[in-house]
């Protein structure tokens, strides 16, 4: 449950970070609502699987969660740039997140 309550946090990160995208500086309401929401829940479930995970382990994966979201949904959503040193980024990024569930007991 804890690595559910994790990953779940993981993707509300990728949430928050892209409504920062849209809500150009707190300036447009729903945007802004929308990362404080997402937010304050990537958060709170983070906070919940903290209570079961180890801290490095899960503020790693995360981290490293919304990253790898990030990253992917800026080369679709807001076509950046896509090339072999990114793939082979978020490819090692996915790696370390994977090693890192494989080495907890949970």
């Amino acid at each position: 449950m804890a690595w559910f309550l994790l990953f779940s946090a993981g993707l509300l990160e990728i949430l928050f970070a892209i409504s920062l995208k849209f809500n150009e500086g707190f300036t447009k309401l729903w945007p802004s609502v929308a990362t404080a929401v997402f937010g304050a829940g990537s958060f709170y479930l983070l906070m919940l699987a903290l209570k079961y995970l180890p801290i490095g382990t899960a503020y790693a994966v995360w981290t490293g969660i919304g990253a790898v979201g990030v990253a992917i949904v800026g080369v679709f959503l807001f076509k950046e740039s896509i090339d072999w040193l990114r793939v082979v980024s978020i490819f090692l990024v996915i790696t370390g997140i994977v090693g890192l569930k494989l080495t907890d007991s949970q």
